[in-house]
């Protein structure tokens, strides 16, 4: 059986944050996003459709949107994760509302979890990773040693 090895690599000071929330809790992120406007504004901001252009307007900041969470846009940022082009990610979701796209919401935490990115799900957790010293310093990490792995399949 192939396994997967790790190695190590380095998170920039200016992070890549990726921001989602569910429909009951993007108000939630965008109060929180206010409060925090000043320290996300020294980083890289992607989001889902609807979250990324709300959190733009409320902001006044830069956002990259994806498409809608629903229509894809939680695969695309798991994409990103996985080619390690994000950095964190905050996503309020909604513990009290099943969600149609349920599986693509757990292969996007699953695969935060597989690449060892910080992950906030909560204005208290979110709060706590801002303000950690290591938000705004480079910080080593370990990851899945893709090219180990792809080595060992031939």
């Amino acid at each position: 059986m192939i396994g997967i090895g790790f190695t190590h690599a380095t998170l920039a000071a200016r992070k890549r944050i990726a921001l989602v929330a569910h429909d009951h809790c993007k108000v939630f992120l965008l109060d929180w996003a206010q409060r925090q406007r000043e320290r996300l504004a020294r980083h890289e901001l992607v989001a889902t459709g609807t979250t990324g252009l709300l959190l733009s307007k409320h902001l006044d900041l830069p956002v990259e949107s994806m498409i809608s969470g629903p229509l894809g846009g939680d695969q695309q940022l798991g994409a990103r994760i996985a080619e390690q082009r994000v950095d964190m990610l905050i996503f309020f979701w909604d513990p009290f509302e099943p969600q149609p796209h349920d599986p693509d919401i757990k292969a996007l935490l699953r695969v935060a979890a597989v690449w060892n990115i910080p992950v906030a799900c909560n204005e208290s957790s979110a709060d706590y990773l801002l303000s950690s010293p290591l938000m705004d310093q480079a910080h080593d990490y370990r990851v899945p040693d893709y090219p180990a792995y792809l080595q060992q399949r031939t």
